[in-house]
């Protein structure tokens, strides 16, 4: 006959065995993504083969056509043809078209499915949360302004409105061409180990634009 004490200690025995393994692993894998976080990112952009044009110097042939709103010619996807810069954060970055995993290691991505700056309409874009990059994004205050300057303009967006979302959320991105607005976001919150599930997004407004021809 079995013993009823025996067999709860024993069931009890290796719950307790399986929930310290499974901290282990926990603990593992944090300090596996601690110590090769670089590493790991790069080896999972090799999956994102689209090419990045890292030259420093910006594209020239990027024109708007003033009547239209319309650019004349537009950069190639993973091409670098601006800066965005948010002056009371201390940030600047290099602005590429494209948003994939390979374009973001170097810089801001545009989302291709968003207009451009000067077209009258939403656009987005979209940074990493790590150091160097948006980090500090969340730090931002309504009326801050974010500079987008391009080959064929400059434009000051203000900031009037910041939101956490869930990153399903793509309701909260809606692209529009009624109104010029910015939307950037990144990653939340930015000391998240492994995936966050969350977006903290800025809502900015068309202030200022210089054109250059």
């Amino acid at each position: 006959m079995f013993n009823k004490g025996n067999i709860k200690s024993s069931i009890v025995a290796t719950i307790k065995s399986i929930i310290v393994a499974f901290l282990y692993i926990i603990i593992i894998f944090a300090l596996v993504y601690i110590l090769f976080s670089d590493t790991i990112s790069r080896a999972i952009s090799l999956i994102d083969m689209v090419s990045v044009d890292t030259n420093k110097k910006i594209l020239q042939e990027v024109k708007i056509d003033l009547e239209t709103k319309n650019l004349k010619n537009y950069p190639e996807y993973g091409t670098k043809y601006g800066k965005i810069k948010i002056p009371s954060l201390n940030i600047e970055l290099d602005l590429y078209y494209g948003d994939t995993l390979s374009i973001l290691r170097y810089g801001v991505g545009h989302s291709s499915g968003s207009y451009f700056p000067g077209e009258g309409g939403s656009i987005v874009c979209m940074g990493h949360n790590t150091k160097g990059f948006l980090r500090e994004l969340p730090q931002i205050q309504d009326g801050a302004q974010i500079i987008m300057e391009t080959s064929y303009g400059i434009y000051t967006y203000e900031v009037y409105e910041t939101r956490v979302v869930e990153q399903n959320r793509l309701d909260a991105i809606e692209i529009s061409r009624d109104e010029e607005k910015l939307m950037l976001y990144t990653c939340y919150p930015v000391n998240s180990i492994g995936h966050a599930k969350n977006r903290f997004i800025t809502y900015s407004k068309l202030v200022d634009e210089q054109y250059i021809q």
